[in-house]
């Protein structure tokens, strides 16, 4: 695999190492991840695989995923005892039965053009593939379960808001085909907060805004990995608006870091933006970053009517991570860092 000939890359993952609160917890325990081979799962994956090789950390990694035989090829450079490849979809009753000490569920679908073309399927997901899980942890010795989540829980919320803290409730509109993703995901949680109340499973959720990293999928066709992809290919960056949408951006090192330290640190039943409080630019902004590091240009073109269904009408999605950083977690990738060096392990590749 490409990555683990990139010395960026490994650097990357120490640095995820060093920023992830109380990961001494997790020595000689098992930690089950679904969605393992995404953009998010597959770099928590290869943390933990690092944090085992330096430290003899003794984890035990369930990676879970649609396709054993992708994860084996994914990781096959990486692989260990200590790292068992489980198929499964999750939209089906779990067939495996073993003890997990901890749970992060960060299968779903994810870009939009999945939400256009399976708006069915990833309500499914979401919810009934969450329920098989909980029900599994409430059986299986679990010692706490992380919902991974999304910022566009939030929605529609008020222009005049600087970013989101979570406590907010903004505005989805159920009957979009779009709304899917985001009703769904509140869902989710709402159901993670109800098995704390009722069986007393540990619950907590992590709310990402937008990831990006040199670990994303070549099918994820949301507009930052659609940037990479192109610059790093040579080709110009296509926008298909003006850009002026303000977001929350995180490198997918801070993500993962930011999101085991919830795991071990946060408090029950609570809700945590993953968020880097250096990383708030333009859609264009973003873009342009991304073209600098490669090289490349920005060009404009009219979206087409796919382009259009699949486009989010949030105009404005700022994170407030202050409930994390009060953790004591900090981020320490830029966009400008974050970028160049998903760029470099990128070209590394190439």
């Amino acid at each position: 695999m490409y990555l683990y000939k990139s010395q960026t890359y490994k650097r990357d993952l120490q640095n995820a190492i060093d920023s992830t609160l109380c990961i001494e917890k997790l020595k000689g325990c098992s930690v089950m991840i679904t969605g393992a081979g995404g953009l998010i799962g597959s770099f928590i994956v290869d943390m933990l695989l690092e944090y085992n090789k330096k430290e003899n950390a003794d984890i035990t990694i369930y990676a879970l995923g649609r396709s054993a035989k992708r994860l084996e090829e994914r990781f096959s450079d990486v692989a260990t005892d200590k790292l068992h490849f489980v198929s499964h979809d999750v939209n089906e009753k779990p067939d495996f039965d073993f003890d997990v000490d901890y749970i992060i569920h960060a299968a779903s679908n994810a870009y939009p053009a999945v939400f256009n073309s399976d708006p069915v399927g990833t309500i499914l997901s979401n919810v009934v593939g969450t329920n098989y899980l909980l029900d599994y942890a409430k059986n299986h010795n679990t010692i706490r379960f992380l919902f991974v989540s999304s910022g566009e829980v939030y929605g529609q919320c008020d222009p005049k808001l600087t970013a989101f803290k979570e406590d907010l409730s903004g505005y989805v509109d159920p009957t979009q085909p779009r709304s899917c993703y985001p009703a769904s995901k509140r869902a989710a949680e709402t159901l993670c907060v109800s098995y704390t109340k009722q069986f007393g499973l540990d619950t907590v959720i992590a709310r990402p805004c937008h990831t990006y990293g040199p670990s994303a999928t070549k099918s994820d066709n949301r507009a930052n990995a659609q940037f990479v992809n192109n610059a790093v290919a040579g080709e110009d960056i296509v926008m298909k608006s003006a850009g002026l949408q303000m977001r929350s951006y995180c490198y997918v090192a801070d993500c993962a870091s930011a999101m085991l330290s919830v795991l071990l640190c946060g408090k029950s039943c609570e809700a945590y933006n993953i968020a880097n409080k250096d990383a708030r630019v333009t859609i264009a902004d973003f873009a342009r970053a991304v073209a600098k590091a490669a090289g490349q240009k920005v060009v404009f073109e009219e979206p087409d009517e796919l382009a259009k269904a699949q486009q989010t009408n949030i105009s404005y999605a700022v994170l407030d991570s202050d409930k994390l950083y009060d953790l004591g977690w900090c981020g320490k990738y830029t966009v400008e860092n974050g970028v160049q060096n998903t760029v470099v392990i990128m070209k590394d590749w190439d």
